[in-house]
């Protein structure tokens, strides 16, 4: 009965190979869609991140207001906050003029004070941990800041690096394959392995983004911004709903 409950508690999912894919996906979509809104439609990088940041605030309030978990509410929080990050990152970075690596340095201060501040407060950065409202304020607050700095590191990897957006595909994908090596081989905290392929995983959504959907000339595919992220958009629905999702069970 009492691992019921907690089960029913938490409303993060469990963390399988589908996550992963889903969670590639939406940050894939992130890009899309935040470039849709602020260059497709031309409403700019503020007004973009306004629109999200209030999609966002409505979905992670419903989130932590549930009672229970939700695989399409989660999901549709965890692309409310690549959105968000998406915009946000442009316009630290080319609005306001700091530049891919003062935008990137500044967001790696405030995700690694994110972290600091929810390991003093609850003891654990576990996922298995998050089954109260202030563990997923914590919780929430720490993907934001992930999201929007995986676009940034992104485009630093792009841009500065000069990789090219295949290039910079690859180097986080062989990223994500050490973090599942040291998962399976290594002895390497659980937890740090997690939070480390979370926010890799927001760069290469970033670059598969500008792969697709910037113009040829620049190196990308330059599909329709609204058909790729209608695309994505399909293929996560198409994943809930095929392969059932439970939530995470509380480490004990």
């Amino acid at each position: 009965m009492q691992d019921r409950t907690e089960n029913t508690l938490s409303k993060v999912p469990e963390v399988t190979l589908m996550f992963w894919i889903i969670k590639i996906a939406a940050t894939t979509l992130g890009e899309t869609g935040g470039d849709t809104v602020s260059m497709s439609m031309n409403l700019g990088y503020l007004v973009g991140t306004l629109i999200f940041a209030a999609v966002f605030l409505i979905a992670v309030t419903a989130q932590i207001s549930a009672k229970r978990f939700h695989p399409f509410l989660y999901w549709a929080t965890i692309i409310a906050t690549t959105t968000v990050g998406t915009t946000l990152a442009d316009f630290v970075d080319r609005s306001l003029g700091i530049g891919y690596t003062g935008g990137a340095t500044l967001l790696t201060a405030l995700l690694l004070a994110s972290l600091l501040i929810w390991h003093r407060s609850l003891g654990s950065l576990s996922v298995d941990t998050v089954n109260s409202p202030k563990a997923e304020i914590f919780y929430w607050l720490t993907i934001m800041f992930s999201q929007t700095l995986g676009t940034a590191l992104g485009d630093w990897t792009v841009s500065i690096g000069g990789l090219g957006y295949s290039g910079g595909a690859m180097v986080f994908i062989v990223l994500l394959a050490l973090i599942a090596a040291a998962y399976y081989w290594t002895n390497i905290s659980r937890t740090l392995l997690f939070w480390a392929a979370f926010i890799f995983t927001r760069p290469l959504g970033a670059t598969v983004g500008d792969f697709l959907d910037k113009p040829l000339s620049a190196g990308g595919l330059a599909l329709s911004r609204y058909s790729a992220s209608a695309a994505l958009l399909a293929f996560i629905a198409t994943c809930l709903l095929l392969f059932r999702q439970r939530a995470a069970v509380k480490s004990h």
